[in-house]
């Protein structure tokens, strides 16, 4: 069993070929992208000189998601990354990024650890399925992975059948629109 904090070593060979040294077979970017997804950190060598390719595979990564639509670098960011390397700001622009995704990592975490130990402190109308909502959310987000407050700890033979998309969001709709009703109410 390998230790999840040491990053997973890829070596690339001379043929461009990439190999997964725990694995002792070849790999993808898109391989290498899924290992990231589920959290792993993965260093890319050259074998023959040793240099750290990591930087180069993970920009080309990005690269190919953004041209494939998966958009999520806005065009003025992008401009603002191009910027920063013709100018002074290339000194700060790293320490400025690092910091801003620790934040919204911690900033997910919060909310999320907030959600699982959700106690009521006041009763408010519509809450409750505004927190359904939140948790139908985050079951969305996190591809079914996460259970929130208020979730019973079933076993498998316990669980109901897992309901159509569909019938989740026309679910979410209606808890929006009764929530929307009863905040139009306090108002008044």
């Amino acid at each position: 069993m390998t230790d999840a904090k040491t990053p997973l070593l890829i070596k690339r060979y001379a043929s461009r070929r990439l190999y997964n040294t725990e694995t002792s077979d070849y790999v993808t970017l898109e391989d290498i992208s899924g290992f990231i997804s589920e959290g792993r950190d993965v260093k890319i060598v050259d074998l023959k000189s040793g240099d750290d390719l990591t930087r180069q595979y993970l920009l080309q990564i990005v690269a190919e998601r953004e041209s494939k639509g998966e958009s999520v670098l806005p065009v003025a960011v992008l401009t603002d990354l191009v910027r920063s390397y013709t100018s002074q700001a290339s000194s700060i622009v790293p320490q400025f990024l690092s910091m801003s995704f620790d934040m919204l990592r911690d900033g997910q975490s919060k909310v999320m650890d907030n959600m699982t130990k959700a106690t009521p402190i006041v009763q408010i109308p519509g809450m409750e399925a505004f927190r359904q909502q939140q948790e139908a959310f985050f079951k969305a987000m996190t591809g079914g992975q996460w259970t929130g407050a208020g979730e019973s700890s079933t076993s498998k033979s316990e669980e109901k059948p897992a309901s159509e998309p569909k019938e989740d969001l026309d679910a979410i709709k209606l808890q929006l629109a009764d929530l929307q009703e009863k905040l139009s109410k306090l108002g008044k």
